[in-house]
Formats: structure tokens, sequence, C-alpha cells
């Protein structure tokens, strides 16, 4: 994935201008760190898989061949939503646990 771009910040203001740089260069580091990270989550015993990625984009669905031959549509679509709600909750917790320490530094 490509490294995301920094904005300028406003030069002046000394030793504070400094720091939210600082900040900045961490929290696009991190992001894009989580970005390269996957998260699995599974259901129906690992019937479906679903991966995503520490920002949230889903990658991969993987589907056993066996669910296939009951073919109960509605079943194995409420595994597919499961697991990748389940995969993207991780997700978000992965993404608040590196983000978490910068962004409560913020003094606003």
């Amino acid at each position: 994935m490509a490294k995301r771009k920094k904005p300028k910040l406003p030069t002046g203001g000394g030793g504070m201008m400094k720091q939210f740089q600082q900040l900045q260069d961490q929290l696009l580091a991190t992001q894009d760190a989580l970005a390269e990270e996957t998260i699995t989550a599974t259901a129906g015993g690992g019937v479906v898989k679903a991966t995503v990625t520490g920002d949230q984009q889903v990658k991969s669905i993987e589907i056993a061949p066996a669910i296939l031959e009951d073919a109960d549509v509605e079943m194995l679509q409420d595994l597919i939503l499961s697991a990748i709600n389940s995969a993207l909750e991780q997700s978000r917790e992965l993404a608040a646990e590196r983000l978490g320490p910068l962004t409560g530094s913020l003094p606003f």
C-alpha cells in the first residue's frame, strides 16, 4: 500500500509545532503499519474465513468446499457476514490499541 502523504504544518510556535509534527509522523507510520497487518476471523467452526487489514480493508474470503454440498445459501450468507464483521471488529480493536496511545496525548 502506498505511503500516506504528510500535510505541511505551519511553521512557528516553537516546540509545540515540533511536537505536533512528531506526533503526525508517528500517526502516519502507525497507520501505514496497520494497513500492512492482517486479521483473520472464522465462522461456523472455520467453514468461512475472512481476512481484513488493520485499516479495515477486506482482503479475502475463504469458504470450505464441504459447506457448498448442502447448498444452504442463507446459512452461507450468514456465516460470511459473521466472519467479516468479526474480522472488522478485531481490526478496529487493533487500530484503537495502536493509535490510542498517540491520539490520547492530544491536548484537545
